[in-house]
């Protein structure tokens, strides 16, 4: 199945088993000019995808070569990507050119970034090999590393030119990190599709796997389409985030999942929404069930007051305040601004906004 993402400029996404080895003839296609192209994945891809991507890209005529860095959220810094821009250099990458990210949403982010930044941009093909990838970060153009101070604090909008999503890669993922993707598929049918929601309820994932894929995606796609940059619709894809990102930060990005961090995130900031009145009794508890019901953690003992004070540091603040994603209810969601000084007692008190 394609879909196609109508930004400024549009792309196709294709989710098909077994799709790995047509990149070249995709690439073909999309740059008939370029002669080069790198490959950039980590220690775990490279290994397991790298030469079946290297070899399709030599098949249909480019130059093509593989740069790993270490796998893991700490190889996400600026550091990375200095090696990523020396590489380009090195194998004379020109405008003309591409360079292909090969991975879970870490690789993705910087890879996407270095191309973005080398020779002031230059195409990057998505090929995301974790469900987490897969369902959300390959998609929307977001880029970008870690800084101390915070996750995802320097970056930039950049749509790749292609995301080819081959499902079949997610056999090789240890079951932590198929756990991890489904937070984010969780947070699709909290934020837009209750009719995912219900069905992830009932069934196992495992069963209708591509087609919780393309509803992640297709939902996804329609509000990047509506709102490319996140001045607006976009921000309901941060469900769950800001408190994720600071549970990650408080653990110095070690002992939480994305996914993870995501999951307790969400339950957290419904709970005070439900306290608050603004959001229908009952719906954290049933989100809280259906990511037990995948494996994923629910709560968290750092106190809220801290999470508070680490999400006022978060890139979705603005000025003296922070704008909150909120649930009415399953699949209807919206977004309310708060000011930090108040943020603590919302999500300790449940005061209403």
């Amino acid at each position: 199945m394609e879909l196609t993402v109508h930004t400024a400029t549009p792309y196709q996404i294709v989710i098909r088993r077994g799709c790995l080895p047509d990149v070249g003839l995709r690439a073909a296609e999309l740059f008939p000019s370029a002669k080069r192209t790198v490959v950039v994945g980590d220690s775990n891809t490279i290994p397991l995808y790298g030469q079946t991507v290297v070899d399709s890209l030599t098949r249909a005529g480019f130059s093509a070569s593989a740069y790993f860095f270490p796998a893991g959220e700490g190889s996400k810094r600026l550091s990375t990507v200095e090696g990523m821009l020396t590489e380009f250099v090195e194998r004379g990458l020109t405008r003309t050119d591409f360079v292909v990210a090969l991975g879970g949403g870490v690789t993705g982010d910087m890879a996407g970034f270095a191309a973005a930044s080398y020779l002031r941009g230059v195409p990057f093909i998505q090929i995301p090999t974790s469900l987490l990838a897969q369902v959300d970060s390959s998609v929307g153009g977001k880029t970008g590393v870690d800084l101390p101070q915070g996750k995802n604090l320097a970056g930039a909008f950049w749509q790749p030119s292609l995301v080819l999503i081959d499902p079949d890669t997610l056999r090789t993922l240890p079951p932590r990190f198929f756990t991890d993707g489904m937070g984010e598929v969780i947070k699709y049918g909290c934020i837009r599709d209750k009719a995912l929601f219900e069905r992830l309820e009932r069934e196992q994932a495992s069963e209708f796997l591509e087609e919780m894929i393309r509803r992640c995606v297709d939902c996804k796609r329609i509000i990047v389409e509506h709102d490319e940059r996140e001045k607006g619709e976009r921000m309901l894809l941060n469900f769950g985030h800001t408190l994720g990102h600071a549970l990650e930060k408080v653990y110095h990005y070690e002992t939480l999942t994305h996914g993870e961090a995501v999951g307790v995130g969400m339950v957290q900031i419904t709970n005070a929404s439900q306290r608050a009145g603004l959001t229908e009794p009952g719906t954290a508890e049933r989100i809280a069930a259906l990511l037990q019901r995948y494996g994923l953690p629910v709560s968290d003992p750092s106190p809220l007051s801290t999470l508070a004070e680490a999400a006022c540091s978060d890139k979705k603040s603005a000025g003296d305040s922070i704008r909150l994603v909120l649930l009415r209810e399953i699949g209807d969601s919206f977004t309310h601004r708060v000011s930090h000084a108040r943020l603590s007692e919302f999500l300790t008190g449940g005061t209403a906004l």
